[in-house]
């Protein structure tokens, strides 16, 4: 390959590197990377840490994911570190305070369901799961006093949920900032050339770089993407919020949740989730301009994601099964639920807890008033509502909870 290809590729390729993320530092050292393995045919390793701390990933988490399997689709190694070590400690990114630290069994299974769900996307022929204990352990004492030494208090200060936390007299622990340096030590250990996280972790990845050049190894380059707005349009998904959208979810609950997103927040999920071309979410954008129905392209990238993370079919049922609903029908598949009761009858608000369509009975008396709710497709209005022991009734709380409840 001449000069001319190999610049023409290395170009092809940081437009794809740089699709949707926020900040690639440093850009320079990364195209001599792309020239060198391109002169070489020796793939770069990408490496992107997950700490397993909760035992499902969501679309907030696939944004590095899709980035990392874009890596693969240019030829490249990706390095999913699983953080079992650190893990245990705990990222302190973006926390007002300590967080607990996890205990060996669940940072086990937590990374167990990781491996499990991960390869919706990546292309196992192309990853190495790796696990920091490997190394981490090995450290010992010495070695993380070495490690320790290599910076001062003041520089973990200009971390900047560090130094809101040390300024409102929030407790620091000191372990806590040992997060950043192992995270950093991860990255010479693996030898990463190319290291991905969120803008929030932008001080850990750099940090990387510089336990690298104290090594005498090359220094990875750093690729930061953005945090992804949860279903609220404003908050970063989390589960913890209620915002979120799991991969492992059902197929309907996935479309319909894809569905409920503002016409404004699509484009920005498009933009970091679909694997589609910028080509082609260019013209969908100018097909809306001209009076296209955004709905249209939502209900496609509704499609696309279900058949990613379960099976084209199961994508074709989730479309049939929200048209259902939406229309105000009653799906094909809906859970059975039988209620005992103690008395000949029950409320309405009562009924809907027992059968797990809500979380309380405030909550029904609530999905009352909006008009949320329906007893066999008819909307209920009488908060005061009895249902005698013996009837078996579909009941309905907003367009996507059902159950066919049976009264004993």
């Amino acid at each position: 390959m001449n000069t001319d290809d190999i610049n023409i590729n290395i170009q092809k390729q940081l437009a794809v590197v740089k699709r949707g993320s926020d900040e690639l530092l440093i850009e320079a050292e990364l195209v001599e990377k792309l020239r060198l393995s391109i002169k070489t045919g020796e793939p770069l390793r990408i490496k992107a840490g997950f700490d397993p701390t909760a035992p499902d990933l969501h679309l907030g988490h696939t944004v590095l994911i899709n980035k990392l399997r874009q890596f693969q689709e240019l030829g490249h190694h990706v390095l999913f570190l699983i953080g079992d070590f650190t893990g245990m400690i705990g990222d302190p990114t973006g926390k007002s305070a300590t967080r607990p630290p996890l205990t060996a069994e669940q940072v086990a299974e937590n990374a167990k369901s990781y491996t499990a769900q991960v390869f919706k996307i990546l292309k196992p022929e192309q990853t190495e799961v790796v696990f920091n204990s490997k190394w981490l352990n090995e450290l010992g004492a010495a070695g993380m006093l070495e490690l320790a030494a290599s910076h001062t208090v003041a520089r973990m200060l200009e971390r900047d949920d560090f130094s809101k936390r040390y300024k409102s007299n929030q407790p620091i622990a000191i372990h806590e900032f040992l997060y950043p340096l192992l995270q950093g030590y991860d990255s010479v250990a693996l030898k990463a050339d190319v290291e991905l996280g969120g803008t929030d972790q932008k001080f850990n990845l750099l940090m990387g770089r510089e336990l690298q050049k104290q090594a005498g190894v090359s220094q990875q380059c750093v690729l930061t993407m953005p945090l992804l707005e949860g279903l609220d349009g404003v908050n970063k998904m989390s589960k913890s919020l209620g915002n979120y959208i799991g991969i492992a979810e059902a197929p309907e609950v996935i479309f319909a949740k894809i569905m409920s997103i503002s016409d404004e927040l699509m484009w920005r999920y498009i933009e970091l989730l679909s694997f589609e071309s910028l080509e082609t979410i260019a013209g969908w954008k100018a097909s809306v301009a001209v009076g296209a129905n955004p709905r249209d392209i939502k209900v496609g990238f509704a499609q696309e994601l279900v058949a990613r993370f379960h099976s084209s079919a199961d994508a074709d049922k989730a479309l049939v099964d929200f048209q259902t609903r939406s229309k105000g029908g009653i799906p094909d598949e809906v859970p059975e639920v039988t209620i005992t009761i103690d008395g000949a009858t029950v409320g309405v608000a009562q009924l809907l807890k027992m059968a797990g369509l809500v979380n309380s009975t405030s909550e029904a008396f609530r999905a009352i008033e909006q008009g949320g709710v329906k007893l066999d497709s008819q909307k209920i209005t009488d908060k005061g509502l009895q249902l005698s022991k013996g009837t078996v009734i579909t009941a309905q709380v907003g367009k996507r909870k059902f159950a066919n409840v049976t009264i004993l």
